[in-house]
């Protein structure tokens, strides 16, 4: 169950090339030991349920106040309603002005925390001259969609690395994660909203406790495409690597994620991840918190990855459901606590791809235990 070629936060810089003995974990001399979360065992997962099928390249997940949710695709642009217990997505609505790119289109999702009131949901779309973060409204009998406002464009576009998961965080923000647009310099470079963790209002400005006033948080990503937070508030990001490492990071206010002088834990610039893993086995998207865990849907790695975690304290990660679904793009915590996992087979993905199996792509549902 445990990945081959994890390394904790503090650990001594990998080979460059994966392994395919036992996990790569070292540790040099007078180098400071990976801490551990301390406390009850690691959460365990039930039998998975399947909840909906049929779905073309399912990218977000959000769920409304009636327990229902709402899952965008990437390639049709097109948002769709499952009901809360299961069965067939309805069609809601085609977003407009939505570019189709190898890895570009439409993308995260999230409802207002006002929903009910202001029927209102937020999302990152790819368009055909920059990506831009959107509010669209949906309407009361759930038939049809309303582009109502751009709260934040200029985001550079690409064929691919448009990072693309947008979550409101503890503090009634919207984090957005945002790739280099396939040129790594964006990362490292201070103005560009690329390569960055973005932190808007719901409205668009720009919220108190931002570096320099701007939407930038913190800089020096390849690829983010997974953004959670713990109990605590601590924020956590997962970032799609190179070719030697992918990172779970911490996320800090101005700080530098080092992309693309370090990459993981070779090289050392930048903030340390708290988790790496090797790309063929991970390639992460979506995150979710719960029961102490952080729960990372794995796209090349074909796999649900769980992270123990206590605060920016990682312990050794364990794999489940290997091969079982194929990739799986989004993991969010549905009202009643279990993980709701999209599955991402049928976006003829370019690399880490698999073919769709039948009824994909499809969302499960499995409840975490104790």
């Amino acid at each position: 169950m445990l990945a081959l070629g994890l390394v904790l936060a503090g650990c001594a810089e990998p080979a460059a090339s994966p392994p395919s003995g036992a996990p790569a974990v070292s540790q040099p001399a007078g180098a400071p030991v990976a801490s551990q979360p301390s406390g009850a065992p690691a959460a365990t997962l039930g039998t998975p349920v399947e909840l909906t099928t049929g779905l073309t390249s399912p990218w977000g997940l959000t769920f409304l106040p009636d327990g229902s949710a709402l899952v965008s695709e990437r390639l049709t642009g097109q948002i769709l309603r499952v009901p809360a217990a299961g069965g067939d997505a309805q069609p809601v609505g085609v977003v407009p002005d939505v570019s189709v790119t190898s890895e570009g289109g439409l993308l995260g999702i999230v409802a207002s925390r006002e929903f009910a009131q202001d029927r209102t949901i937020y999302a990152s779309v790819s368009g055909a001259d920059q990506n831009r973060i959107v509010a669209i409204t949906i309407a009361e009998d759930y038939r049809s969609l309303t582009l109502d406002r751009v709260l934040l464009d200029g985001i550079r576009t690409a064929d691919r690395h448009h990072g693309g998961r947008i979550v409101i965080g503890p503090d009634g923000h919207l984090w957005i994660g945002t790739g280099d647009a396939f040129e790594p310099a964006n990362a490292a470079t201070a103005d560009s909203l690329n390569g960055k963790i973005l932190r808007i209002a719901t409205d668009g400005t720009v919220p108190d406790g931002n570096p320099g006033n701007s939407p930038i948080y913190s800089g020096g990503h390849r690829n983010v495409q997974g953004i959670t937070f713990g109990p605590d508030g601590t924020a956590y990001a997962s970032e799609l690597g190179h070719r030697t490492w992918d990172e779970v990071n911490v996320l800090r206010p101005g700080a530098d994620y080092g992309w693309p002088e370090t990459e993981g834990v070779a090289g050392d610039t930048g903030e340390a991840p708290i988790a790496t893993f090797h790309p063929d086995q991970a390639s992460p998207s979506g995150v979710a918190y719960a029961r102490g865990s952080l729960w990372i849907g794995a796209l090349g790695g074909r796999r649900l990855w769980q992270v123990p975690v206590d605060g920016a304290s990682a312990a050794a990660p364990i794999g489940h459901l290997v091969e079982a679904y194929g990739r799986i793009r989004t993991v969010e915590v549905a009202p009643d606590g279990a993980l709701w996992l999209v599955t991402s087979n049928t976006d003829g993905a370019t690399w880490g791809g698999t073919d769709p199996r039948p009824g994909d792509d499809r969302i499960l549902r499995v409840e975490v235990r104790d």
